[in-house]
């Protein structure tokens, strides 16, 4: 457990889904966390699965999906090296110049985290949210998930210093 923390509950699962509102348009939504932000509440995030719808397989066309959750709203799908990315996949096919519907490939952080990490996040602010992408597609795309981690409170000066790191670097 992250110093200046103590759980208030059991590990969790939260589900969520997010479906772009009309082919290759970013879409985002927001997951409630229902955090007590007066006893200074967090989520400690362990670990995040997602599943992506796969890209169109158009022949001559590149086509991709790309998906994240991040701990404040976007504009766009983020990168990992963004730190209010707490995870991302990118799905594409590659069709380009040929006559068929190409080659797909897929890229992912890692699902669950190597034994040596306590977490791979914190979220100090009282949601999250789910945002998704396609380029090139035919279909509107989506992206599920699950989020696994614990309540947590957090001492005063630990819970602020959270807050504004979340909230400033979003």
């Amino acid at each position: 457990m992250p110093k200046g923390l103590k759980s208030t509950s059991s590990i969790v699962s939260i589900g969520f889904s997010v479906t772009e509102s009309a082919p290759n348009i970013f879409t985002e939504d927001q997951v409630d966390l229902a955090l007590d932000p007066l006893n200074n509440e967090v989520f400690v995030v362990l670990a995040i699965n997602l599943e992506g719808s796969s890209p169109d397989a158009i022949a001559a066309t590149n086509t991709a999906v790309a998906a994240a959750v991040t701990t404040t709203t976007q504009s766009s799908v983020l990168s990992l090296a963004n730190s209010n990315c707490l995870t991302r996949i990118f799905e594409r096919v590659r069709a380009q110049g040929f006559v068929d519907g190409g080659v797909a490939f897929a890229s992912q952080a890692m699902e669950t985290p190597p034994s040596i990490l306590d977490y791979i996040g914190i979220i100090a602010t009282n949601n999250f949210f789910v945002g998704v992408k396609g380029e090139n597609n035919l279909a509107a795309k989506s992206m599920t998930g699950k989020l696994y981690g614990y309540r947590a409170r957090a001492d005063a000066s630990v819970y602020a210093a959270l807050v504004q790191s979340e909230v400033l670097s979003a």
